[in-house]
């Protein structure tokens, strides 16, 4: 640290005291000079920043007005939009960037500033004025006579009190300059810093959308790569048909249909002669449809019936007339006198006509048709293209069907778009990114627009919701000073409440016990038997309340809560203790983990979450015995599939791939998430009631199939 000004020094006014003060008075102002600099920086870097986001927000508008250009085409509008919410979310970050920064270097070099500068210029221009009333005293008393000791001893009084006066405010100037010393460095420091953490957060919150987003980047790019295929696809079928048509006699060959019971359908250009003028002809668009002769003299004009009947009409050439390749349709009210392009058009015209006439012959009556009886079915229209199945409802409007789920669990803002899996909970976009700077270990947050989710994750959301969630982590209230925020509110009212609630829990009920190691192990035995009854709502209220969520039971062999969701049966309940920090591997006393328990009670459902949250298949319990083997011990035929195709699937993976890690056989991950939406929407199909191989055996494994009732006749 710099050296300080002396207070020794400073009473006796030496040189080398004032030679201090001048060096300390030179640096207070050259740090002033550079604060002011950097502020100025600051200011225009956050003005540039602000002008790079109004590009950003217009960019993004004119983005998504682009995208309407493509609002027939399903996978563009998709694949835009959620890159459009996506890069919406980044300029949100880059807004909260700019204004943590202005809030860590200029609010806190101004408060630096403003605090301790005006102070030390009004002491300092005391200490000079008193400065300088100590010269002119000391000057007259020492120009004092000695033959008047009156005056002398006046004058000499007046100068130990200005000498006094003077000390006292050198000493207050020296302290003031001293305490800026110090402090400049703390707060210089801590700005810095904060606005370190602030890039740090910025950067952070990026990463954690761009993780979430790397499934819908998978997504895209394989739609992407489909895409590129199809359109060199489409590229190479244009090129052929353009070489077919060049090489092809440019005749304006009309198309005539091929299917014969279309009657010769026809369409192309003829010339028109007009009716009231004989030597006025037109050029036209005709074409023949729906036993009538229709024409158009533009694109911007609607097509007009020429004969409304063909059936009441005859063609026949016009040769009487000088113009080439003329023919007439005449009929009992008119007659139209048409030209083709040549014979050959002629004749196909000619031709087409009189197909469409005999056709309109051969053709009944639709009233003519037998109506159907009262109680016979109605004739059924068969739709040219067949229908689309019925998609799943959107994630975002099954997310919303929870209790509460249609406003933000915090600020109460409407349509929350982002959730918490690990919670349980639904958000807005600004406590979306407050809840990503507690950590993943409080909050893991999702987006119910741009990311994938899997059935048990949307169960769980839907099951739990904000009015549960509210009522375990507000259950107390909160204090006069600290008050719910608002969709209104400020972020840093948002924040604070937001930590306060998830992060030191401060409106949980609180567990009343003498001794911490006995509110530890209240906590875990309700976890625990909230686990095995699949109570989710307790299982919240055990986790917000302090229990460890790998607490080992010792009255239970050891065994953890998601041992005993595995036991209980409650798929919800093991993906609430794997989302938030289960062990999924942990093992008890006789060596057997979750995975070996779903599989001795024949829990499918949770043998196939378990392995696709990475559970040890090969793990082997103090007997021996893995989860496979017990599975076939037990005859579970479904977890015997599972497990064997998981063993498969290690085999063949292939660790390269456009993301990483893609080498999974399709067939395995359709069969797990098959087992998964039927153990989400459908659990009852994958029931199955066990039979053993002998007596022996089913009195050896009776306290563990208790609940699973042997019948020989159904597996």
């Amino acid at each position: 640290m710099d050296s300080l000004l002396d207070f020794e020094e400073c009473i006796r006014d030496s040189p080398a005291f004032r030679a201090s003060l001048d060096q300390c008075e030179g640096g207070v102002s050259e740090l002033e000079g550079r604060v002011e600099k950097v502020m100025k920086l600051c200011n225009r870097m956050v003005e540039a920043g602000q002008a790079y986001n109004t590009s950003n927000q217009q960019f993004l508008a004119g983005l998504a007005e682009f995208s309407s250009y493509h609002k027939r085409d399903g996978v563009m509008m998709n694949c835009l939009r959620q890159f459009g919410e996506g890069l919406q979310e980044m300029v949100h970050f880059h807004t909260m960037l700019f204004d943590q920064t202005q809030r860590a270097i200029t609010q806190q070099l101004t408060n630096l500033l403003s605090h301790f500068l005006p102070q030390i210029k009004e002491a300092r221009k005391e200490f000079v004025r008193i400065g300088e009333d100590l010269e002119t005293a000391a000057a007259k008393s020492a120009q004092m006579s000695k033959n008047k000791p009156t005056d002398a001893e006046r004058a000499s009084h007046l100068l130990l009190a200005t000498r006094k006066c003077y000390q006292h405010f050198a000493l207050d100037y020296c302290l003031q300059l001293n305490n800026f010393k110090v402090q400049q460095k703390l707060d210089i420091l801590n700005s810095v810093f904060s606005y370190f953490h602030a890039q740090y957060t910025f950067f952070h919150q990026g990463y954690d959308l761009l993780r979430d987003f790397e499934p819908t980047m998978k997504t895209m790019a394989a739609q992407l790569a489909q895409l590129s295929r199809d359109c060199v696809a489409k590229r190479k079928d244009l090129e052929n048909t353009h070489l077919l048509v060049q090489q092809r006699d440019a005749s304006g060959e009309p198309v005539v249909a091929s299917n014969p019971s279309d009657g010769g359908t026809i369409q192309g250009y003829l010339f028109k002669r007009s009716r009231r003028k004989n030597k006025t002809w037109k050029r036209c668009w005709f074409s023949t449809e729906n036993n009538q002769l229709v024409y158009t003299k533009s694109h911007k004009e609607e097509p007009m019936v020429l004969f409304d009947d063909l059936r009441l009409c005859a063609v026949k050439s016009l040769d009487s007339i000088d113009r080439r390749f003329c023919f007439e349709l005449v009929s009992v009210q008119k007659c139209c006198a048409l030209q083709a392009d040549s014979e050959e058009l002629r004749q196909a015209w000619m031709n087409a006509v009189q197909s469409s006439i005999d056709m309109a012959y051969r053709e009944k009556d639709v009233s003519q048709l037998p109506q159907p009886k009262e109680n016979s079915a109605p004739i059924q229209r068969v739709d040219p293209q067949p229908r689309q199945p019925p998609s799943r409802p959107a994630i975002l409007g099954v997310a919303l069907r929870g209790p509460g789920n249609r406003r933000c669990c915090d600020c109460g803002e409407e349509e929350p778009r982002w959730a918490s899996v690990n919670l349980g909970i639904t958000m807005c976009i600004e406590c979306s990114g407050i809840h990503r700077s507690l950590g993943v270990h409080i909050s893991k947050v999702r987006s119910l627009t741009l990311d994938s989710w899997e059935p048990e994750q949307l169960k769980l959301l839907c099951m739990l919701g904000n009015d549960a969630i509210n009522s375990i982590f507000e259950e107390c209230g909160s204090e006069d000073s600290i008050k719910k925020p608002t969709s209104d509110s400020t972020r840093q009212e948002k924040e604070a409440w937001i930590k306060d609630k998830y992060m030191e829990k401060r409106f949980v009920r609180r567990i009343a016990s003498s001794q911490p190691e006995g509110v530890r192990h209240d906590a875990g035995c309700r976890l625990y038997q909230a686990a095995l009854q699949g109570d989710l709502f307790s299982l919240a209220t055990a986790l917000a309340q302090g229990a460890e969520v790998n607490w080992s039971h010792p009255e239970e062999e050891g065994r953890t809560a998601l041992i005993a969701a595995a036991i209980g049966g409650s798929l919800l309940a093991c993906e609430f203790l794997l989302q938030n920090g289960a062990n999924v591997n942990h093992r008890d006393q006789r060596g057997q983990g979750s995975l070996h328990a779903a599989a001795t009670r024949g829990h499918t459902g949770q043998v196939c979450l378990l392995l696709k949250r990475g559970a040890n298949q090969y793990a082997a319990d103090e007997k021996g015995n893995d989860p496979l083997s017990i599975a076939m011990e037990m005859a579970q035929a479904d977890i015997v599939t599972l497990l064997r195709m998981a063993r498969m699937n290690e085999e063949m993976k292939d660790s390269e791939g456009f993301f990483g890690s893609m080498g999974d056989d399709e067939t395995f991950q359709d069969i797990f998430q098959d087992f998964s939406n039927m153990a989400s929407h459908d659990p009852d199909k994958l029931a199955r009631r066990q039979f053993s191989r002998s007596k022996n055996e089913e009195g050896e494994r009776s306290s563990l199939m208790s609940e699973q009732p042997d019948d020989e006749g159904e597996t």
